[in-house]
């Protein structure tokens, strides 16, 4: 039954050029003027960041600290909040165009996330960040897909960590996640929750990222696909 509620919807969202998608209580833009088709497609089907929301549904709790990194529309970072309250997230994104998308999709919700439109690095410095206009694809890597180069200012992730003291760390930064796990004290985080992309990085620096987490006390809970949750036992 859920599944085909969930085609009707997407059946009628596309009779309709719906404008906007709810889904798990988070309203989001799906505008076709404005949004890419590719993503479009994936709201209207309901599987726009579904690994991510399907594990992190299981894991936050009302008053849990999050930084996720890697806002992309808004989506999680909104779903974050709805669970764990105002004042609770804290989202990273390093790809300036998108913020007017994201500031409309927090009003749309009334919420407020705090957001950073930021890179975070292992040493805080100025990067070379590759713009696609498909959104999803963006990244630190040069993909050779026709992405904008530019440079964008970032915060030192141990920094971040220690000043924010988050709960719990949402991370899809397609590929990035090879240098942010490099060495950086985790503080109290609790909970992982990562999209690893080995056909980015190569699947050796994937499992030395899995090797190191692991060398920190986590352990891999559950995977969807290519999103892992990691927990490290209560200290």
């Amino acid at each position: 039954m859920k599944r085909l509620m969930r085609s009707l919807r997407k059946r009628f969202r596309y009779l309709t050029d719906a404008r906007t998608v709810t889904i798990d209580g988070v309203r989001i833009v799906s505008d076709k003027a404005r949004i890419p088709e590719q993503l479009r497609a994936l709201l209207y089907r309901e599987v726009y960041e579904d690994t991510e929301r399907n594990l992190l549904l299981r894991v936050l709790k009302p008053g849990m600290k999050v930084l996720e990194i890697g806002t992309g529309i808004g989506f999680i970072s909104l779903l974050s909040t709805r669970l764990c309250g105002e004042g609770n997230v804290l989202s990273y994104e390093a790809n300036g165009s998108l913020e007017p998308m994201i500031r409309e999709n927090y009003a749309l919700n009334g919420l407020k996330p705090t957001l950073k439109m930021r890179a975070v690095t292992a040493d805080g410095q100025p990067i070379r960040f590759f713009r696609n206009d498909n959104i999803i694809s963006s990244s630190v890597y040069d993909r050779k897909m026709d992405a904008q180069e530019v440079v964008v200012e970032s915060d030192a992730f141990g920094a971040v960590i220690a000043d924010f003291d988050p709960d719990v760390l949402i991370m899809d930064v397609e590929g990035a996640e090879v240098d942010l796990f490099q060495s950086v004290d985790l503080g109290r985080i609790r909970h992982i929750v990562v999209e690893l992309h080995p056909h980015i990085v190569g699947e050796d620096k994937i499992a030395a990222v899995v090797a190191r987490l692991k060398g920190q006390g986590f352990a891999v809970r559950q995977q969807d696909r290519k999103t892992s949750h990691f927990e490290r036992a209560a200290q």
